[in-house]
Order: structure tokens, then sequence, then C-alpha cells
């Protein structure tokens, strides 16, 4: 039985030996469609090839494409795990023409393929072509002797491809199998073509017109081929199954939902386990391609396959958390053929477990209040949009969650009654909101672009320059003119200052004419146009002035500084950490540098040293930094390190820095931080002069920060940690190098004290305690505790066990505020109270809600301690009635 990523193999092989070039997948975040929020089918990263904008140097191509299917026009996510073939992840098999071959080549490639390489019994096979498409029937005829009635026609829009209402376009042929009269469906363009029996595996596009707004068409210059082979689906074939899920590969991964929940694949959480199997893929995919969980776009549809996933682990029984636990069986199945999923595996893994943790702390809550309100609905009632919302708002529910979750119930939600509330929430948002202006802003900064272009940005190669002020804008409208005193925004035709992008902030500075002085404070751009926000010092200053602008020179050069620093740093993480790591943002200040990388844990001192000393090695090389203007693939073809979501335009600067320890000269010369930049760096890597780690923190869920120094604020940071040290020195009298040891050494003596006194305050508190008392046949000791905290009552209970042998003992603690309570069951008397019951019995009558744990021992807290006599009555009732 060949498994899929034979399959996968033999299809790329069989093309790249008729003369196809193999191309690997591309992200699944779009590189040149923003009209998509993923890639959803193979022939989106040659779309500009198709349309003649890119031109590669390959006519044939061949691709197994990663794709998601999770948002927007094509969205499968709420049949996964019910159907045989829906995901929201699948690989899409593919071979391409860009004006070289075309259908008399395309069918035989494909029939070939399906009945020769993969042995697919020709009896089984069926097509369907665009009824006017009478050469694709011939060649069908020829090439695999079908007959008529297994060349059906096709009359709609299923068998006509269009790119969008304008452009390529053209007719395609579909392959289908007849898996037997035994399962319901009809063939294609039949009324029963919905059922299971005749199943599409491959679609073959015939790229041959150009559509114009008219609606007329003409034939095009290049006629094309693009196909689609759905990896799953052929998989199911060839393995002899009909349905995707108990493909090798999906199996695989579905046994190992089973062993992480403790269940049975095919048992009862089988729907649990496809859907965990499936999502698995996705999430795993999306964060090796730069997606993390978020609140909007898509980063938000990761944040609900992910939790869609979770919630039906947690139907299945897990009680921790799941997801990231199978990430190494999804590396083991994909990962050769996917080496980003190798890449990413701590990134991955740590996303997961860190979005789950946070999500279980709401999912119990959620799910309780769901399962209220469908209590009091009638058989097939519909769940009012307002609780619906209710669970989206407060508990992170999505609404296809809660759908998903009724539709197990049989039951559906009021979505109009859900927009409702939506709709509600922006309104009152929308009134609260107190917005800065900037957006009102925004059209005067195009409707200068269109009237003078974008600005000239002259500082790359200079601080100083003259430039022709072309308009002064306050307030959002221009104005004739600013005098001393007044702030405004001056639009010069050319300047030397760097406009906030990139991390890098604004520069600062003097703009100088004959009739006036300003300071400029900050600069920003909008629509390609410089805005120099400055307040007038001296005179007045007008359009159609001469300016001499100079940028704030020391300032410029603690940014550029940092910013190089950021390069260098962001390699040495790669090196430190894996090649996983990749920028999520940064600032680069005049006093500090921020970045913020993809990462899945928080680095160690160890690695933190590590970085910080390679930076500096390279800062001592004193190498030159060097800049070129490249094209954005021959950049990427050099290594260039991108950021990712950034847009390119056609053409990109690369930041080139630091020679690789070891490595020759001239050919053998090995650049050691290359990325593409449009910001302002140092001329040689010396200029930096130092580079200080301030420690690394969170910023974000799979997202680390670090906070440096460079040059001055390095040293003075360095010199004001020297005196630090040395006043300690003197504090303990010991030598510099001592203090650590000697720090350490009055931690462990304070935490040798607190233990003491820790012990000390529980015997005080049990030192007047009750007796055990006997209830309905079991020793028990009920007490109200002062002076201890809720964390001590645990070490109790386990001392109090051991000490009673077997028997009951529940502590009402003061902690000083509000109430802790602890119970404690031995073994043998589970099976007749539990301490769970007990805890809420007790936490009841203090005022509170909830408590939990295990049988033989829960903890729970109340409001009023003055009732903490009520308290143990309750107890003594639970008891009494076992």
């Amino acid at each position: 039985m060949a498994g899929l990523n034979d399959i996968r193999t033999k299809f790329l092989e069989y093309f790249a030996r008729n003369g196809h070039a193999k191309v690997e997948s591309s992200p699944l975040v779009p590189r040149n469609d923003p009209t998509l929020m993923f890639t959803n089918s193979g022939m989106v990263q040659f779309k500009n090839v198709f349309t003649g904008v890119e031109h590669r140097d390959y006519n044939r191509a061949t691709t197994s494409q990663k794709c998601v299917r999770a948002g927007g026009k094509h969205n499968d996510l709420d049949n996964v795990g019910y159907t045989a073939r829906h995901h929201t992840f699948f690989e899409m098999l593919g071979n391409f023409s860009f004006g070289d071959y075309f259908k008399a080549d395309a069918i035989p490639f494909a029939w070939e393929l399906i009945t020769k390489e993969f042995g697919i019994d020709p009896k089984r096979l069926l097509v369907t072509v665009y009824h006017t498409d009478d050469e694709a029937a011939a060649i069908w005829k020829k090439v695999a002797g079908l007959s008529d009635d297994r060349i059906i026609r096709i009359p709609t829009n299923d068998n006509f491809w269009m790119m969008g209402p304008t452009g390529p376009c053209g007719p395609c042929t579909e392959i289908f199998y007849d898996h037997g009269d035994h399962i319901p469906g009809g063939p294609p363009g039949s009324p029963d073509e919905d059922g299971d029996r005749f199943i599409e595996i491959w679609n073959l596009v015939f790229m041959q017109y150009e559509q114009f707004e008219d609606g007329t068409r003409r034939d095009l210059a290049a006629q094309s081929i693009d196909t689609g082979m759905g990896l799953e689906r052929v998989g199911a074939l060839l393995q002899g199954k009909h349905d995707n899920y108990d493909t090798d590969l999906m199996r695989a991964l579905i046994e190992a939902s089973a062993h992480a929940t403790s269940t049975e694949p095919d048992g009862p959480d089988n729907i649990h386990h496809r859907v965990i199997a499936d999502h698995l893929r996705s999430t795993s995919f999306l964060i090796a391609d730069g997606v993390m969980p978020s609140n909007e776009g898509r980063g938000y549809v990761l944040r609900r396959i992910m939790r869609r996933a979770m919630r039906h682990a947690h139907q299945a029984g897990a009680k921790d958390t799941v997801m990231h636990r199978l990430v190494p069986a999804l590396v083991t199945q994909m990962g050769q053929h996917y080496p980003e999923l190798v890449r990413a595996k701590s990134l991955i893994e740590e996303t997961l477990r860190g979005e789950e943790e946070r999500f279980r702390t709401t999912l119990d809550r959620g799910l309780r209040l769901l399962e209220d309100e469908v209590s009091k609905l009638p058989d097939g009632g519909v769940l009012g949009g307002e609780a619906a919302f209710k669970l989206y708002d407060t508990y992170g529910f999505p609404l296809d969650l809660t759908q998903d979750a009724l539709r197990e119930k049989g039951l559906k939600v009021d979505t109009e009654g859900f927009d409702a509330s939506m709709a509600e929430q922006k309104a009152r948002a929308r009134a609260a909101w107190a917005g800065s202006g900037e957006q009102a802003d925004a059209a005067i900064w195009f409707d200068l672009a269109d009237r003078f272009g974008t600005t000239e940005f002259l500082g790359y190669d200079t601080e100083t320059a003259e430039g022709q002020i072309l308009a002064l804008v306050s307030d959002g409208a221009e104005t004739p003119s600013a005098k001393a005193g007044q702030t405004v925004a001056i639009v010069v035709n050319q300047t030397p200052f760097y406009a906030e992008s990139g991390g890098q902030v604004g520069d600062t500075g003097t703009i100088r004419t004959e009739g006036g002085r300003a300071r400029i404070t900050d600069t920003r751009k909008s629509a390609g146009v410089f805005m120099h926000v400055a307040t007038v010092e001296e005179g007045e200053i007008a359009p159609g002035q001469t300016a001499e602008l100079n940028v704030d020179h020391a300032r410029r050069s603690a940014i550029r500084a940092n910013h190089s620093a950021t390069h260098l740093l962001h390699e040495a993480l790669r090196g430190a950490l894996g090649d996983h790591v990749a920028q999520r943002g940064s600032l680069n200040a005049p006093d500090r540098l921020r970045f913020d990388f993809s990462h899945g844990h928080a680095v160690t001192v160890e690695q933190l040293a590590q970085v910080e000393a390679e930076v500096n090695g390279f800062i001592r090389q004193n190498t030159p930094v060097t800049t070129r203007i490249m094209e954005p693939d021959a950049a990427r073809d050099l290594g260039a390190q991108a950021l990712f979501g950034e847009k390119y335009g056609d053409e990109v600067r690369v930041v080139s820095m630091g020679q690789q320890a070891g490595s020759g000269k001239g050919a053998d010369k090995r650049t050691y931080s290359i990325e593409l930049c449009g910001g302002t760096h140092v001329g040689n890597t010396g200029e930096i002069g130092a580079f200080v780690t301030l420690g690394d923190q969170a910023s974000s869920a799979g997202v680390r920060r670090i906070e440096a120094l460079t040059g001055q604020a390095a040293m003075d940071f360095l010199r004001a940690q020297d005196r630090r040290v040395s006043e300690l020195a003197n504090i303990f009298k010991v030598q510099p190098e001592e203090v650590g040891d000697r720090v350490r050494a009055l931690m462990d003596e304070r935490k040798a004290l607190q233990a003491e006194v820790a012990d000390l305050r529980r015997e005080l508190a049990m030192g007047s305690g009750a007796e055990a008392q006997e209830i309905n046949g079991m020793k028990a000791v009920l007490q109200v505790l002062s002076g201890v905290s809720g964390k001590d009552l645990g070490p109790m209970i386990d001392a109090q066990k051991q000490a009673l042998g077997s028997g009951v003992i529940v502590f009402v603690a003061d902690t000083g505020g509000k109430p802790a309570v602890a119970a404690g069951v031995t073994k043998d008397l589970t099976d007749k109270v539990s301490a769970v019951d007990l805890v809420k019995a007790a936490v009841e009558a203090l005022g509170g809600r909830g408590g939990g744990g295990r049988p033989e021992m829960a903890q729970g807290g109340g409001a009023d301690i003055a009732q903490a006599d009520a308290a143990l009555e309750a107890v003594r009732a639970v008891i009494a009635g076992a």
C-alpha cells in the first residue's frame, strides 16, 4: 500500500521526468495576492506568471502545494470531521504549463500517471468536459479510448474556470472515479451527483481565453495549463479507502490523538479525533508560516481553528493540554517534505500549549453556560443569539464553535440575533471612541501626493540637504503659513529626515528658511509624503520657501547603531535558538533597541550571554556595512531575511554586515547578516561601539522580546552595574566576584527560616486542635484555623491523614482576608464520601462558589469567615448523610 508521502513523491518525480521544474510549496500566506486570506490552490503562487506580469526560468512546473480553506469564500471548517473529504488543510498536487504545452499533452500526462504509474483501473474512470469543448472530448477518446457515455459534457461553470470577472479563463476537464454501485450517488451532471459513488480526483484547467468587462473573450497568446489533484483524495483511492481520514497519514494522527486522550480511535470519540488530526495540520503549518493567534485577520482564523480542536479534545475527555503533544507525530509524518515544520517545531508546540492553557481556563465555564441554555430549549429548539454572543464576548467562543457544539445535539443558533448583538456592541464601541483624528487627516496626504508626488529621501547618504517647502498642514488641512509658537507638519520635495517605519523611529532636527526657523520633533509619512512635525521657533515659514534641513547627528548616529545591532542580534538569535526565529517587530530608538521574535519559551541566561558575545564579536570586526538594490527574489536567493508580512516592491534594499568566522576571502567570503531593510545603518560595525542585553521577556503568545543598549548607553549601563556590584561587595564585606555566592547563601538562609516559620505556624495552629470525632462510623477532624495561609493547608491535611490512618479532615483557615477551605479523605473512605463534596458544602456556607479537586483531596475559597462554624456544620451533615 502506497503511503501519502510515497504518492506525493511519485507524482512530483513523474512530472520532473517529463521536463517540469519541481517548485517548493509557497507559504500559506500568499505573497502575491492580497485578496486571499490563505493560499487555497496550487496556482496561487503562479498567478502573475499566468497573467504575464512575471516571468520565470522555466515554463513547466510541478508542485505539492499546502492549502488552507477556513475562512472567506473557501471555508470548509464546519464540515471538517463529519464528512469523508472536507479539510481545513490539504495538499494540492499539480502540474503547470506557462505557454508551453496544452490539451494535447496535459490529458495524456494525466491518463498515463493515474492508470500506469498509480495503477488505477481505467474501467473505473470517467471524465467531464465543458459542453462546447469538442477538442478535449476528442483527445480523451483518442488517448483513453473512453466511450461517449464516459465523457460527460457539463454546460455549467463547474467545468469552466475563471480567475475573476476579468482575466485568464478557460474550460476544464475533471477525472472521476466510480467506487461502485453499492455506494449511493449518480455520475456528475445527474440529479444524484452529490452522492459519494463518483468522486472527482483531478481537475485540469485549460487557460485559453482572456475575458473582458463587456463579457467578450479572445484567445490568449500563450495558452496554459493548471491542474489540481487532492493528495488526500487520491491517497484514499490508492489505499482502497473511501474516507480521507482512513489514509495512513491521517490515521497516524488520529491514533496519536486517541493515545493522548486515552480513548479509542474508532469509538464514540472518532469525530473528535478526526477534527483534532485535521486542525493539528492547519494550525501547525500556519504557525510555521508566521501566523500567530490573535483577535483579527489571519490570526483570528488560526485561533478559531485551534479552539475548535481544543474543544473536541476536551469533549474526548482530555484532562490536560493535548495539541502540543501531537506535534512530534505530525513532524514525523510530514517533516521530511516540509522542513519548515522541523524548524518551527518548538515554536508550534509552545504556541499550541500556551493557547490551550489560556482557553481551558474559560472552556469549562463557557460549556456550563451553554449546557444551561440548552437545557431550557425544547427538542429541535434554537439557541438565542444573545446567549451565543455572550459565549463569544465573554468566553472566547467563536460563533462556529458554538454551532459545532450544538450540531452534535441536533440544535441550531439564531445567527441573526447573534449578528444583532454584535452590531450593538460595535455601535457602543464607536460611541465611546475618542479618535486621534489621524484617519480623518489621511485624505490630505493622498491629495498632496497626487499634486506633488512622493517625497524623495536623501538620508542614506547625507544628514543635511536643501529642499523646497511644498505645503504646511495643521489639523488635517493646509495652512498658508506658520509663525513662532505654532506646530505644523512641513512637506518638502526632498529630505534627509528618516520617517518612522520598519521599527526605526523618525528623525528630529531643524529646518531653516530666509524667513524663519523650526524645530522638527518627529518625522512620519503617509501615502509616500514625509511630514516633518515641527514647532516654529522664530520668524515665519511658508510654502514656496527654500529650506535647509539638518538632522540631529548624535541622535541619528545612536539610532543607526541600534538598528544595525538589531540585524546582528537577529542572526545571533537564529544561531543560538534555531532557524525558526523570525522578526515579529522592533523598535530602534536613540536610547535603546527592542526586538520581538518568534520563540516558544524563555531565552536562558546562557543563551543570552552567547548571543551578546557573538554580536560584540562582529562589532569588533569593524567590517563595512553594505547596501545593494536588488529584485526581491534575487535577494531571497542570496539568503536575505525578510520581515514577515512586509510588502516589498519590484526592488528592495539589501543590507549586509559581518563576515562569518573562519570564512575565506573573495568568492569564498560568507556574509553573516543579510536582510531586506529600508532603514539607516552605520558605515562599519565598529561604529556600534558595544552591545548589552537587558533581558528577555514574553511579548505575546509564542513571541519573545529582548531589549538592549549600544554605544555610550551600553557603556553607561555597564559602569552603573559595576558601581552597584562594588557597593554590594562593600556591604557584604566580600570581593566583587563573590557577591553572587554571598547573595545565594543569604537566599538559602532566608528560605530555610521561612520554612521553619511555616512549620511553627502550622504547629501553633494545630496546637489546640480538635480531637477526632466519629461521624457516621468515620473518624473526622473538623477545625477552624488561624494564622496559616491557604497553601499551608495541603501539607497539614496530609500530615493529619497519616496520623489518623483512616478518616476525614476538613480545615477552614482564616487567612486574614477571604477564608480558605481544604478537605482530605483517606483512600479507604473515598467510596463513601468525596473531598470535593465536602469542600463545595463548606464553600457554599462561606458565601463562595465552586471549589474542586480529587475525591481524596480538594480545596476552595469563601467570602465570609464569620460563617466558619456554619461551614463545618454543613460538612458534618454531608458526612452524616454519606
